[in-house]
């Protein structure tokens, strides 16, 4: 069975590897003139400047749960990982959502009220009776009067 290759692994090998050749190259370099193992010397120092530095590993966990959602699988820890302010912050956003939801349908059956009351004012003082807009005759004279009412002034 083969183990999963992951970035970490290799900077870690290429680590390794920068470590050994420096080994190398340092046991050969004892043996060298002095002009010359300075200027390696600068040299190191130039690539150790400029040499990437190490990045945090992340630690890797397996799944302590599988969760089905119909046909899909998420993989998890078997916790939620929020805290009590997470849960808190979490409830009073869920009550701001049903807050505003209850004050939009009260907005809208208050406008849906006042349109009914002001269709039921205009009937009954209306000189017409209201039978006469049950006629379908009547209503699409109503309505071609409307619009030509609209569109002369």
């Amino acid at each position: 069975m083969t183990k999963p290759y992951l970035p970490q692994m290799a900077e870690v090998a290429q680590n390794r590897f920068g470590l050994r050749v420096a080994a190398r190259l340092s046991a050969g370099a004892e043996d060298l003139p002095y002009d010359i193992s300075e200027r390696l010397r600068a040299a190191r120092m130039q690539a150790m400047a400029r040499r990437k530095q190490p990045v945090a590993v992340t630690r890797l966990r397996t799944a302590n749960a599988v969760v089905r959602h119909g046909n899909t699988l998420t993989l998890g820890s078997g916790e939620d990982g929020l805290g009590f302010w997470g849960r808190l912050t979490s409830l009073a956003l869920v009550c701001a959502l049903v807050i505003g939801l209850v004050a939009a349908n009260v907005v809208q059956d208050d406008d849906r009220t006042t349109e009914v009351a002001d269709l039921d004012a205009s009937l009954l003082t209306d000189d017409l009776p209201p039978e006469a807009y049950s006629d379908a005759g009547f209503v699409q004279f109503l309505k071609t009067s409307g619009q030509s009412t609209t569109v002369s002034h």
